[in-house]
């Protein structure tokens, strides 16, 4: 029989393996059996293989998933996955469409509330023209060239990138079976290492098995799409959170590890010490849902600083750092 789910069963919670497994039907006790490195019991229902249900009948039976060695001769696989571990990345994409900075006025309905939430950022906000989130790269491009640009100064990346481009046969032809079709001899050639190499053929290699696709990338949930492309060889949170910031546009993104946001923290909130990561998420909560605009003006406000021109009307004030890591300027 088939396992379906009604409306009126419980729901079942799913989690997250990194292993291969496989349901099993043993035929001698038509049990439901996991089989891999490893196994966690579920509870699943067991719906009726007769046709219409009868009230009259008792309710279905639950058949419990156990770890179980049932040979092939006894046993018949009915379905074969692989998940990652990514917390069910497949069942983490959001429901509802994620308004991007690009959409028209956001940005401006971004800074109005960051104007009226946090008055600490006005003199920085009123000093600079508003971003512009413009960049409309394909993810799968973005994340090559994220790959290629890295460690090196802009006017390498950019040489790099262009030779790699052209190698593709333009931008339109960058795809994984393109990428995958270059040797790293090849890349080499155009001034890509070997480690960058590795990076560009695992990106593409998880494009090609389906555990990356740029209609996944761009429906996914937050959290869920930093767990996914840090999978990526070369790939940690901070060039995740660049990514999600300045190519798709997500408007709630805090980088906690970039230095130069924290350097901006410190400013805005007149911190004796340069605020942790962990402190991070605490200090910054009032700018939700738009930190990704706010941390874009922590940038130029730490470059205000570096050229001498903070805004006058912009005074630090001595902030006591409460417990729980939010800034108190009372």
């Amino acid at each position: 029989s088939i396992l379906t789910r009604h409306s009126s069963t419980p729901r079942v919670e799913s989690r997250a393996w990194s292993i291969q497994w496989f349901v099993i039907r043993s035929s001698e006790n038509n049990s439901i059996s996991v089989m891999g490195e490893q196994t966690q019991t579920l509870t699943l229902i067991k719906t009726p293989s007769s046709s219409p249900s009868n009230p009259s009948q008792p309710p279905p039976k639950k058949s419990r998933i156990h770890s179980s060695n049932a040979s092939p001769q006894t046993s018949t696989a009915i379905t074969t996955t692989t998940a990652t571990a990514t917390a069910t990345a497949e069942a983490k994409y959001s429901a509802q469409p994620v308004k991007t900075l690009s959409c028209d006025c956001e940005v401006d309905v971004a800074i109005e509330h960051l104007k009226r939430w946090d008055p600490k950022l006005v003199p920085i906000i009123e000093a600079h023209e508003p971003p512009v989130f413009n960049n409309f790269d394909p993810p799968f491009l973005a994340l090559a060239k994220g790959i290629l640009y890295q460690q090196i100064t802009h006017k390498a990346g950019t040489t790099i990138y262009n030779r790699f481009v052209s190698l593709c046969g333009g931008e339109a032809r960058v795809c994984p079976i393109a990428v995958l079709a270059l040797t790293p001899p090849q890349l080499l050639q155009i001034g890509v290492s070997a480690r960058k190499a590795s990076f560009l053929h695992d990106l593409a290699n998880k494009y090609r098995t389906g555990i990356l696709s740029d209609s996944k990338i761009v429906s996914m949930e937050d959290r869920a799409l930093v767990s996914l492309i840090t999978m990526v060889k070369g790939f940690g949170a901070l060039s995740v959170h660049m990514f999600m910031i300045f190519t798709l546009h997500r408007p709630d993104v805090l980088p906690f590890n970039d230095v130069n946001v924290r350097k901006g923290v410190q400013i805005l909130y007149g911190l004796e010490q340069l605020p942790r990561p962990s402190q991070l998420e605490a200090l910054c909560k009032r700018w939700r849902p738009y930190r990704s605009v706010a941390s874009w003006y922590m940038w130029r406000l730490v470059e205000a600083e570096a050229g001498g021109g903070l805004p006058k009307q912009f005074q630090p004030q001595e902030v006591l750092l409460l417990e729980d890591g939010s800034a108190n300027s009372g």
